[in-house]
């Protein structure tokens, strides 16, 4: 038995109803940077939290948005768990670091170009 069957134009806002949020993680092995989770997909109007633990040593994060085709956006870099630069970071995303340098980005109220490979990067 098949289920309802939808016109195309509620099949298409159907699949619009997703944000896809991807993160390049890395493993375990030597001294690396490691963001979790690596894969993340969330409907509109959600949250999602990302982590970041830098290589040990470094005291400086920073996160980075790259929507599909386009370059790298800076969003914000912490330094020694202060806040030390802000790039063009929407309002409903806010990021923090904590004593043991690691970061974590928080995006709530997802919007479809919220649809990304999320990076950090550490200093």
């Amino acid at each position: 038995m098949r289920g309802p069957v939808l016109p195309e134009s509620a099949r298409g806002t159907q699949l619009l109803c997703c944000v896809a949020l991807c993160l390049l993680g890395a493993g375990p092995v030597g001294a690396e940077v490691i963001q979790t989770p690596q894969h993340l997909i969330q409907g509109r109007g959600g949250k999602a939290v990302l982590k970041c633990h830098p290589i040990p040593g470094h005291i400086s994060v920073s996160w980075y948005q790259q929507a599909p085709g386009q370059g790298l956006r800076f969003l914000v870099e912490y330094y020694n768990e202060q806040q030390r630069d802000k790039g063009d970071m929407p309002g409903r995303f806010s990021a923090q670091q904590f004593g043991n340098y690691s970061s974590q980005l928080d995006l709530s109220s997802l919007e479809l170009g919220d649809s990304a490979l999320y990076l950090c990067a550490s200093s």
